[in-house]
């Protein structure tokens, strides 16, 4: 009877490996998109946190203000990696149905 536990502790590890691995493949594949300055600035992350894609508008910036330019980039940035972790928190709460592992980000 104990084998027979144990056996199924088992494949219960296996496959809550083998969904984290999908979850993780899942989050590297995604991407977030977020702007700031109302549009002026447009950046997206993927799920690696890596940053895939940059846009500013240059018509809705006055030269002289490189410094607010500056400061809307890193505002757009910030809130796509926020949207990354947050996706990631919820992929990775939905394999482990909520789960509380010590250690782990979800």
């Amino acid at each position: 009877m104990a084998q027979m536990n144990m056996q199924q502790m088992m494949k219960q590890a296996r496959k809550m490996q083998e969904q984290l691995a999908a979850a993780q493949e899942i989050i590297a594949q995604s991407t977030v998109d977020a702007s700031a300055g109302g549009g002026m600035v447009k950046v997206t992350v993927s799920g690696d946190m890596q940053v895939t894609s940059l846009k500013i508008d240059p018509e809705a910036i006055d030269p002289e203000d490189v410094e607010m330019l500056e400061d809307m980039v890193m505002a757009a940035v910030n809130e796509a990696l926020r949207g990354v972790g947050e996706l990631a928190n919820r992929q990775m709460g939905a394999v482990t149905g909520g789960l509380n592992i010590p250690g782990m980000p979800f």
